[in-house]
């Protein structure tokens, strides 16, 4: 019997919503892990940009593992490797552990991840309804982040113990392994997949390598990337910098902590965001919703920078971003899908994903870097503008059509 497609959209959004909720909260560890060992910052945020990395490296990989032996394996042995990562983490007492443990984890996400998870969800899901399936499972990333971190944050605060909370997030991922058995695939409905003319992975390989819409859509998503990660992780500071605080009902909000609930906002309408975006790339071309997506973004960088800095400007600034945040999610993943067909969707994604994870390392790393030669994140900021507006012209420029090896399918 066929199970209904919304098993694997509710299994798979549930554990991103885990997986990336916890990770999502590795920010409030860095003073305390610094204090407590004895060490710079650095320490820390050098496993979680090695962390990233992996997850990136990786992706491609594990996607191809999942396509082809199943993606439910797959996923549950990711959830067991970011578990035993942050288990790792939770009891380091020095450099060595801590870094060992954030790549673990790592590793684990990338196979746990969108890719694997995308992929099940791509080929369970009927073409109508595809797009606004994958902005689902995005927004399940997006309530992680929104829910997790402060619960991470209260329970660090309450019991002054990294690793005890460390440890508690831990027991929170186990659910991620028993999760993946919802998305679970026949053998009859992964050789639907591949379609009228099965592939083998190096044929995939070698089609999606002849596409110039693919390298077009891959260096789009490194901009995404680069944005999410410089925003993320500079925009408190920027806050700070520049002592923007706020007051409401008589209470005094900092500059630090409007800068948290900056980030925590962007989350929030992510939910969103995700959804309505890939609601829209069910109605129109995913790449024309890609190029006014990332022209928007540009856009809402531009008003941020020429407008008056004050409490008012970051919040609807984080508002209006979190509309834009993951919402590529869906539509590349979307697009990957409906280029190539299914069947390889998840290694395809992989190694789309991979470039975005190469932006994310140069946007958080390069913003700390130009700061400290300039003291300055003015020139991070119109990076970000002219990335945004160059992914948009390179997102037009893709041929929304099927490979020709599915056009008789995509005629029917």
């Amino acid at each position: 019997m066929q199970r209904n497609y919304w098993v694997a959209v509710i299994c798979g959004a549930t554990i991103l919503t885990i997986g990336i909720g916890a990770r999502g909260s590795f920010g409030i560890f860095q003073a305390p892990i610094a204090a407590d060992l004895q060490v710079g910052r650095e320490l820390w945020s050098f496993g979680n940009a090695l962390s990233m990395l992996l997850m990136g490296a990786f992706a491609p990989f594990v996607g191809g593992i999942a396509d082809k032996f199943g993606a439910a394996r797959t996923i549950a042995m990711g959830g067991v490797l970011y578990v035993a990562g942050m288990v790792l983490m939770s009891s380091a007492t020095e450099g060595v552990v801590l870094t060992l443990g954030n790549a673990l984890s790592g590793i684990g996400m990338s196979a746990a991840g969108f890719g694997p998870i995308f992929g099940v969800i791509g080929r369970s899901t009927p073409p109508a309804k595809r797009s606004l399936a994958l902005g689902l499972a995005t927004a399940g990333g997006s309530f992680g982040q929104f829910a997790i971190v402060p619960f991470a944050a209260v329970m660090l605060d309450l019991t002054n113990d990294w690793h005890q909370t460390m440890l508690v997030l831990a027991l929170v991922s186990t659910i991620m392994v028993p999760l993946a058995w919802g998305l679970r695939e026949t053998k009859a409905s992964l050789a639907a997949a591949a379609g009228p003319k099965p592939q083998t992975l190096k044929a995939a390989l070698g089609e999606a390598s002849a596409t110039p819409g693919f390298w077009l859509l891959t260096v789009g998503f490194f901009v995404c990337g680069f944005h999410v990660a410089f925003v993320g992780l500079h925009l408190p500071a920027y806050v700070a910098d520049n002592g923007v605080g706020l007051e409401m009902f008589g209470k005094t909000i900092s500059p630090a902590q409007l800068g948290g609930w900056a980030i925590g906002l962007v989350g929030l309408f992510n939910i969103a965001g995700s959804i309505l975006w890939g609601y829209l790339g069910g109605r129109y071309k995913r790449k024309d919703m890609l190029a006014l997506l990332y022209f928007l973004r540009a856009l809402v960088f531009i008003l941020f920078l020429v407008l008056p800095l004050s409490a008012s400007s970051v919040l609807v600034f984080a508002a209006l971003l979190g509309f834009l945040w993951l919402g590529t999610v869906p539509l590349t993943s979307g697009l990957v899908g409906y280029i190539f067909g299914p069947a390889f969707m998840s290694m395809l994604y992989g190694i789309v994903f991979f470039s975005h994870q190469l932006g994310s390392f140069l946007g958080g790393w390069g913003g700390g870097k130009l700061y400290d030669l300039t003291k300055s994140y003015d020139a991070m900021w119109w990076i970000s503008v002219a990335l945004g507006l160059t992914a948009a012209l390179l997102n037009l420029l893709i041929r929304e059509k099927p490979v020709a090896r599915l056009m008789p399918a995509a005629a029917e």
